[in-house]
């Protein structure tokens, strides 16, 4: 492949992305339909029920469908009677406590209407990715209850019915819908409901005297679907916890009490049931979609013919099913509460009218839920079983087909477990009479052949998982590749491709092709193969180019560069993990904000002072952002926020216009002072109208919110306006082009106040405040990363002063011991191509320094996302913000307006990475290479997170967090090309290095320093870890000192003062209740096998021995005289678990303090003074040359072999128990050679601590074990 440029590297990235987003469905969530299965019903002379009542309250949470609540219709009044708390669905009451059975149906995700009416009225959980084939006209392509009735009418909703309806066969369902205008959110939803109720009473009014349809009706296997969207709708606009939602349930009530009636009236023969449901919950938000709890529990209630009656308890006690406490306050505790999956609804409403089961559902057969004996029971459920055994007979045969040496599914491989013979085993029971036996058989059989099922459908899994892995991995190579090949080295190395690399990847390419053609593999497949072929290729062949690249980067360093980098690398790995961990816990980024508003000291107090307003505004916005993530993601309408924020941001756009001059001037050097103030008039006015925008929509927004509040719809005025004032707002800036201004604040300006309207008028709470914050942040991060590399860096040769004779000569002393001693020479060598790039304006090169760039931004990026949601409000959004727009039902619409405003805030965060690649002298570009390169680590940790079973919270969520993750990466891609339109024009003028000594702030930010001095500093100062930067100045404290020029100091110079000696610190936290937790994670009675692991893992010999006597001598002994009492005597456990936690952090303390790798069994630590019994005294610690028979003995201290100990180290530890420690190796398991350090543990509540002081460093060549790659 030829080298690509900027634009063939986002298109690459843009569709191996979507591409790759589909993978998870292909590998997790095939679809499970499958064609040319048999039919099966049960064989009775009559069907429970000549006919099936369905009613489907859409969005109908469980839990208020049972609950007591005051009255909350409109008229009720606040005397005592209305305020009584009383069932809102009395009707529905009375069916469960009187005539039939009732329980919870738990639902799947995502629990939206199409897959929740899909598994009710079909039994079968659709693909996850079927619920982006829409709400409107799409047909439901595969079997159903409907299509297996004789006749089914349907009332409802436009979006719902014409599913099953154009799925089914010709002319056997007809449905009667309300047009879409009905769906109005601004309006009063109730009449939703009362449309479906009045249009079946006139249908049955016409039946009376329509003798063709009279006679239909009368007809068996006739099913009847009334689909109530009010509650949904009512849930929506106004919270399930609100007056109206619960009114609404009383008008389903009483709607469904009166159809009830008028169907019972009609036929007169008491051979109805009727079953009740929803298709999903709702949340406290008014959003349902993830797998929250409060989405998933839906009511179930059967009554009629066929239905067994309830089964109560003595008043006083409590039924079985109520285990969970989820229905205490339901008042139902005496009667038997019976859950089911809600594809378990389609088999029950399937038997109940006497119908074949559909030929693609898993639903079981809820047993306790029918009126019959036990052979009936019986008969019922070996049909259910055969039902399900087909699916799997069909799917196996179409596996063998496809597949080398076919493995079936281990419980039906052996001769006598075959489902033919197991069939037979249960007929034979049956026969027998034994028909409680036949039901268990029938039960094992049926949850075997859906296991079965599930085992066909990840039989592909370890092909897939293993080919996306390989593409995931092969992107993030190919991008580093890129990055070094086009952006260090400027395509100065050409590829190595010749025929043999050819002839080797084609080959592979088409040995997976031969095998997906053989399975007959879906297209997708293809794709999902080609791309990992593709990248390795590349990476092979521009070998030469990785290999000079890291010739550039690594050719002067020196063993303890090495290990620093890996330190640096661990820490950049950590915080990446940081990231993956945010997708489960958002406050992550409170802390993450709160240390990096701090960052600035990092350079020193010099550069804080110097630039103390721009540090200042960096740590107040850092601040600011930390508070988002501690407020809740799902917010409630507050005007008062959506005001306030807006008008910081009209704030903001004022004091823009009206300073701007004085601005522009200020943030250039003196030179360009005059050239930079010139603001011209055009752009002045273009900048008020965006302004006048922000004034307007909060004026329109205001205007909505009272208008929708007050139930009186949303005036068409007000809609236009707002329409308007969104789309103005994103078309003005554009106007700027007739005017252009090159200076980068004026760009950032104009795109500050574009995207203002946007976070008025689709924002419900703190959003605008949040965009103001973020903006701030990102100003101050560009104009601070511009300070660094204007300090940091080499003036141009032209601007520096002349130094002396005597200077130049110890600059150059200087500069001889750094390239022999120093791990700074690359920094140095980067700090002279930077100053070329500033002599000659060239881009430069990228550098290892610019990848904390990266990591910065895509931090923000991050962050920006979870400062106002989180994973759950992906799809528990709010649609209050776009009623103000769209009040009529429209999925799509509303979805790309929320979409917008999820999206948003990338937008100046993208302009912000583009303002600073120019400004850095980098090519466009560069920066975002390595971001997509990095970003998909998240991708790929997610996508093994990826869940198809579980809890439906923990599906949901774990799809969600890999699409999000993909998202990032494509909507990255897409930021990097909008970036370039962003900042086309800009012009920089203030990197130029101020002559003299002018006396300006920027002036003093460019005084010229010695190159070396100043790429020491750059290392230094810019180390992730604190431990590793206190190692670098005492390292660097050995180095003869360079002197560095500094025209404010009376001779010129400025000799550093060393480090007077040196040591290494190391401190540690550990949460108690960790260790506890570990320590009991197998139940009590397993605690002295895990104790042993545990002790065995991080405890040496001699420090078990200790540890032993200590807790364990004369312990009482347990019931079976086993010594292993004390496993259940929680103060003996307690203090266990203090000890080991002390003496955890205690090592970590010791790793961090030590510079060299050293694993636990390295460090002993014990009591100086030893206490009480569990109780520790003074502590000590000992790092050992080497574990047993692992390293070579090497003194910490010295180069010598043998450790010497000192009279203070007798005196502190005594002959028994100090010297135990430098008693001959073959006395115990470990070579105690070694170093004294100084190690002190506390213990605060929940927490232990530990600081460790340990002197000199390890003499070069130490090697290490197993905490090699341990975090600084």
């Amino acid at each position: 492949m030829a080298r690509l440029g900027r634009l063939g590297f986002l298109g690459i990235a843009v569709v191996f992305h979507l591409a790759y987003i589909l993978s998870i469905f292909d590998t997790y969530f095939r679809s499970p339909i499958v064609s040319g299965m048999r039919a099966f019903r049960v064989d009775a002379p009559k069907a429970p029920a000549k006919r099936l009542v369905l009613y489907v309250g859409d969005g109908l949470r469980a839990d208020k469908a049972f609950q007591y609540f005051p009255d909350p219709s409109p008229n009720a009044g606040n005397d005592s009677a209305s305020l009584e708390p009383r069932p809102m669905a009395p009707f529905l009451r009375s069916r469960v406590l009187e005539h039939g059975t009732f329980g919870v149906s738990h639902t799947r995700v995502p629990t939206e209407s199409r897959p929740g009416h899909v598994a009710l009225i079909a039994g079968l959980y659709e693909d996850v990715s079927a619920v982006t084939t829409g709400w409107k006209l799409n047909p439901v392509n595969f079997d159903s209850v409907f299509n297996r009735s004789r006749h089914t009418w349907s009332w409802g909703s436009p979006d719902i019915l014409p599913m099953f309806s154009t799925g089914a066969v010709e002319g056997r369902v007809t449905d009667d819908t309300y047009g879409a205008e009905f769906e109005d959110f601004s309006q009063d939803a109730k009449q939703l409901d009362y449309y479906v109720f009045d249009h079946v009473k006139e249908f049955f009014k016409s039946a009376e005297t329509d003798a063709e349809l009279n006679a239909k009706l009368r007809e068996d296997k006739v099913v009847f679907f009334l689909h109530l969207l009010g509650l949904d709708t009512t849930g929506h606009a106004y919270r399930p916890y609100s007056r109206e939602y619960l009114h609404n349930i009383q008008i389903v009530d009483e709607g469904v009490k009166a159809i009830t009636k008028l169907i019972d009236d009609f036929y007169g023969d008491d051979e109805t049931a009727y079953v009740f449901t929803a298709d999903h919950g709702m949340s406290d938000w008014g959003s349902h979609g993830d797998g929250h709890p409060d989405n998933t529990r839906t009511p179930l209630i059967a009554w009629g013919s066929g239905v067994a009656k309830p089964l109560t308890v003595e008043q006083g006690k409590t039924a079985p099913g109520h285990e969970d406490g989820f229905s205490h306050d339901w008042h139902l505790d005496h009667v038997h509460r019976h859950d089911v999956a809600q594809a378990d609804v389609a088999a029950l409403m399937a038997y109940l009218a006497g119908l074949e089961y559909p030929v693609n559902s898993v639903g079981e057969l809820p047993l306790p839920f029918l009126d019959a004996d036990e052979e009936q029971k019986a008969k019922a459920m070996l049909v259910n079983a055969k039902e399900i055994l087909e699916m799997y007979r069909v799917k196996e045969e179409e596996k063998k087909a496809q597949v080398f040496r076919y493995k079936p599914f281990h419980r039906f491989a052996t001769a006598d477990q075959t489902v033919e013979r197991r069939l037979s085993h249960i007929e034979s029971l049956a026969a027998k009479g034994q028909f409680m036996q036949a039901i268990s058989a029938s039960d094992e059989l049926m949850k075997q052949g859906l296991e079965g099922l599930r085992y066909l459908q990840t039989y592909d899994w370890l092909l897939l998982r293993t080919i996306v892995t390989l593409g995931y991995i092969g992107w993030i190579a190919f991008a580093f590749t890129t990055a070094v090949d086009t952006y260090m080295l400027n395509g100065t190395i050409e590829a190595s491709r010749g025929p043999a690399s050819v002839m080797a990847f084609s080959s592979i390419l088409v040995a997976l092709y031969s095998l997906l053609f053989i399975q007959q593999s879906p297209w997708t497949y293809y794709l999902y193969a080609f791309f990992p072929v593709m990248f390795w290729e590349e990476v092979f062949v521009r070998r030469r180019a990785l290999a000079q690249g890291k010739d550039l980067l690594f050719s002067k360093f020196s063993q303890q560069d090495v290990l620093k980098l890996g330190l640096n690398l661990a820490a950049y790995l950590v915080i990446l993990e940081v990231m993956v961990q945010s997708y489960y816990y958002r406050e992550i980024y409170t802390v993450c904000y709160i240390l990096v508003a701090a960052w600035p000291l990092f350079y020193g107090m010099g550069f804080v002072r110097d630039n103390w307003l721009l540090c200042s505004t960096w740590s107040l916005g850092c601040a600011a952002m930390s508070i988002f993530t501690l407020l809740p993601a799902m917010k409630i309408e507050d005007p008062n926020l959506i005001l306030f924020g807006g008008l910081l941001i009209l704030i903001v756009g004022v004091l823009y216009i009206a300073l701007e001059k004085s601005l522009l001037t200020q943030t250039a050097p003196s030179r360009h002072g005059l050239a930079s103030s010139r603001v011209d008039p055009l752009s002045r006015t273009i900048l008020g109208v965006q302004v006048g925008l922000v004034a307007l929509a909060m004026l329109v927004t205001r205007s909505s919110v009272a208008s929708l509040q007050a139930k009186q719809g949303l005036p068409l005025g007000t809609q236009m306006v707002g329409w308007f004032t969104l789309i103005a707002s994103l078309v003005v800036p554009f106007l700027h082009a007739l005017s252009p201004q090159d200076h980068y604040l004026h760009r950032l300006a104009v795109i500050f106040l574009a995207f203002g309207p946007m976070f008025i008028i689709l924002t419900i709470s703190y959003e605008g405040l949040f965009y103001f914050a973020i903006s701030v942040t990102l100003i101050s991060w560009v104009r601070l990363e511009h300070r660094i590399h204007q300090r940091f860096s080499v003036p141009s040769a032209s601007r520096a002063p002349t130094p002396k004779p005597s200077e130049t000569s110890t600059s150059q002393s200087a500069s001889e011991t750094l390239d022999l001693a120093s791990p700074l020479a690359p920094a140095a060598d980067a700090a002279k191509q930077r100053e070329l790039a500033l002599a000659t304006g060239d881009y430069r090169a990228l550098t290892l320094s610019d990848a904390r760039i990266s990591l910065f931004f895509l931090f923000i990026v991050q962050s920006a996302f979870f400062s106002t949601g989180n994973i759950a409000s992906i799809s528990s959004f709010s649609l209050d913000a776009v009623y103000r727009l769209i009040p009529i039902f429209d999925p799509f619409s509303q979805g790309a307006l929320l979409l917008s405003k999820i999206l948003a805030p990338f937008v100046p965060v993208s302009a912000n990475l583009g303002i600073l690649t120019k400004r850095l002298r980098l090519r466009g570009g560069s920066l975002f290479v390595v971001v997509m390169g990095i970003g998909d680590y998240l991708t790929l940790r997610f996508f093994w997170e990826v869940r198809d079973e579980g809890s439906w919270l923990e599906i949901g969520e774990s799809i969600t967090k890999f699409l999000l993750a993909s998202c990032f990466c494509v909507f990255v891609a897409a930021l990097e090309g909008l970036s370039e339109v962003f900042v086309r024009g800009v012009k920089f003028h203030d990197e130029d290095w101020p002559a003299g000594g002018a006396a300006s702030n920027g002036a003093l930010n460019g005084a010229v320093k010695d190159a070396k001095s100043n790429a020491l500093l750059d290392i230094v100062n810019c180390s992730v870890s604190l431990h590793a930067r206190l190692l670098s100045a005492a390292h660097c404290s050995r180095i003869p000192s360079p002197v560095i020029s500094n025209p404010l100091h009376p001779n010129n110079v400025m000799p550093p003062r060393p480090f007077p000696f040196q040591l290494g610190i190391g401190t540690d936290i550990i949460h108690i209740p960790r260790i506890k937790s570990l320590l009991l994670k197998n139940g009590h009675d397993k605690v002295p096998r895990t104790l042993t692991r545990y002790m065995n893992q991080f405890l040496t010999y001699r420090e078990q021995k200790a540890f032993t006597s200590r807790f364990f001598a004369g312990q009482h002994e347990g019931a079976d005289g086993s010594g292993d009492g004390w496993v259940r005597d929680d103060v003996v456990v307690g203090r266990v678990v203090r000890y080991l936690a002390g003496r955890w952090a205690a090592k970590e303390a010791v790793i961090k303090a030590c510079r060299r790798a050293i694993g636990f069994k390295h460090i002993q630590i014990l009591s100086r003074h030893p206490g009480t019994q569990g109780v520790s005294g003074a502590v000590y610690g000992l790092v050992l040359d080497s574990p047993a028979s692992a390293f070579a003995a090497r003194s910490l201290t010295d180069a010598g072999d043998v450790a010497t100990r000192t009279p203070f180290d007798e005196e502190a530890d005594g002959v028994d128990e100090g010297g135990a420690h430098f008693t001959p190796g073959n006395e115990q398991d470990d070579d105690l050679r070694g170093q004294v350090v100084e190690v002190s543990i506390s213990h605060d509540g929940e927490y232990a601590t530990a600081f460790c002081i340990a002197p000199r460093e390890p003499a070069v060549g130490d090697v290490g074990g197993e905490a090699g790659a341990r975090e600084p």
